[in-house]
C-alpha cells in the first residue's frame, strides 16, 4: 500500500517536472519568436554596413552592432547560426532601417539585397570624361585614379590595348566599397562583347579589315551626330569615302588630335595642322577611337545606310544636309553654315 502510494507521488511529481519543462520550453520558444519579429535598436535612423567577402556570421553579427544595431553580437549571431542560413550570407554593402527585425535583417543579407550606387557613362564621352566620372561616383574605392592608362589596362586584364573607345556607355550598379577597376571591367567586358556581336552581322564588301576599325569608324558616326535618323547616312557617306581613298575630312578627329590645345572654336589653320588623328591631312581612318559609341553607332559603322552622298554639313538643328557633289556641298555649306552668303 505504501508503495503503491509512494508511485503515484513520484509520478505526480514527474509529471510537475515535465508540465514546467514544457512550460519553461514554450516561454522560451514565445520569447525568441517575439524578438526575431521586434524592431532592432538602432543608434540613428539608418545604418549602413560593408560585408567583405570570406567574413565569418559570428564576425557579421559583431560588425552590425559596431556599426549601431543595439543588440547582444552573441544573440544576433547564436540567430544567424540558429536558422540554419548563415553561410549563406552573402557579402555585399547593406542598409538598414528603423523597423528591421532580426529575421529580416537575415533575410536581407541572405538574399543579397544590397544598397547599390550607379555611374553613368554617356555615349561620345572620351576615356578622360569616364575617368573623371568614376571619380565623382560615390562610395567607389579608387584604386585606378593613380594608375596611367598602360597601367589600368593591363589591371583589367588588357595590356597594351589603347582604353580610348574600348568602354561601354551605358549605367553601372556596383556595391559600395568596390574598387573602381570593378567598374572599368564591367564596362570592358560589355564594349568586347557588343563590338564582336555587331562585327559577325557586318554587311558584305565593308571596306573595314577589323572589329577595331568599326569601333574606330563607330566613335566618328557618334561624334558626327546625335540624330538617329542620320546616323546610319553618316556611316555610309564615310564608308563610300574609304572606298575610293578620299580623306574623311571629318571635324571631331581634329578636335580630338589636339587634345587640350582645343579652345572650343576650330580654325583652318587646325585643319591644316597634321597630327595621327588629323582625316583631313590624312587618309583613311585615325588611328585610335575617339569616344566612346553607343549601341546604335556600333551597328551604323558595320551596316550603313546606302546613300550615293559624298558630303554632309550640319544644318544647326541636330540633322545634316546629304550631297552627291562638292558643288552642291558647297551650296549646302553657303546656306547653313554661312548664312546663305
Amino acid at each position: 500500500m505504501f508503495a503503491k502510494s509512494s508511485g503515484s507521488r513520484l509520478l505526480r511529481l514527474l509529471g510537475a517536472f515535465a508540465l514546467v519543462a514544457l512550460a519553461a520550453s514554450v516561454v522560451t520558444v514565445g520569447s525568441v519568436a517575439w524578438w526575431l519579429n521586434r524592431p532592432l535598436d538602432l543608434a540613428g535612423a539608418s545604418v549602413e554596413l560593408s560585408i567583405e567577402p570570406g567574413s565569418s556570421p559570428r564576425e557579421v553579427a559583431r560588425a552590425w552592432v559596431d556599426a549601431g544595431v543595439r543588440t547582444s553580437p552573441r544573440l544576433l549571431y547564436e540567430w544567424f547560426r540558429w536558422s540554419g542560413q548563415a553561410r549563406r550570407i552573402r557579402a555585399g554593402s547593406y542598409e538598414i532601417e528603423i523597423g528591421v527585425t532580426p529575421r529580416s535583417l537575415l533575410d536581407k543579407m541572405v538574399q543579397g539585397d544590397e544598397t547599390l550606387e550607379a555611374v553613368r557613362l554617356i555615349e561620345g564621352w572620351t576615356f578622360r570624361q569616364f575617368r573623371e566620372a568614376l571619380a565623382r561616383a560615390p562610395y567607389l574605392k579608387q584604386v585606378a585614379a593613380g594608375m596611367s592608362e598602360s597601367q589600368l589596362m593591363a589591371a583589367i586584364g588588357a595590356p597594351g590595348q589603347a582604353a580610348e573607345g574600348r568602354f561601354f556607355p551605358d549605367t553601372y550598379l556596383y556595391s559600395r566599397g568596390v574598387s573602381d577597376l570593378t567598374v572599368l571591367k564591367r564596362a570592358h567586358r560589355a564594349m568586347a562583347g557588343r563590338l564582336a556581336a555587331v562585327w559577325s552581322e557586318r554587311a558584305e564588301d565593308l571596306p573595314l579589315k577589323s572589329a577595331d576599325e568599326a569601333l574606330i569608324l563607330a566613335s566618328i558616326i557618334e561624334k558626327e551626330t546625335a540624330a538617329e535618323s542620320d546616323r546610319g547616312q553618316i556611316a555610309g557617306v564615310f564608308v563610300n569615302r574609304l572606298r575610293i581613298g578620299m580623306p574623311l575630312q571629318t571635324d571631331p578627329t581634329v578636335i580630338y588630335g589636339m587634345g587640350e590645345a582645343f579652345d572650343g572654336n576650330l580654325r583652318k589653320r587646325d585643319l591644316q595642322q597634321d597630327t595621327p588623328w588629323n582625316t583631313y591631312t590624312r587618309n583613311g581612318l585615325p588611328p585610335t577611337p575617339i569616344a566612346m559609341p553607343g549601341q546604335a553607332a556600333l551597328r551604323a559603322s558595320v551596316r550603313p545606310q546606302y546613300t550615293p552622298a559624298l558630303y554632309f554639313v550640319a544644318r544647326g538643328d541636330g540633322s545634316s544636309a546629304f550631297s552627291q557633289t562638292l558643288e552642291e556641298h558647297n551650296r549646302a555649306v553657303n546656306r547653313y553654315q554661312r548664312g546663305g552668303r
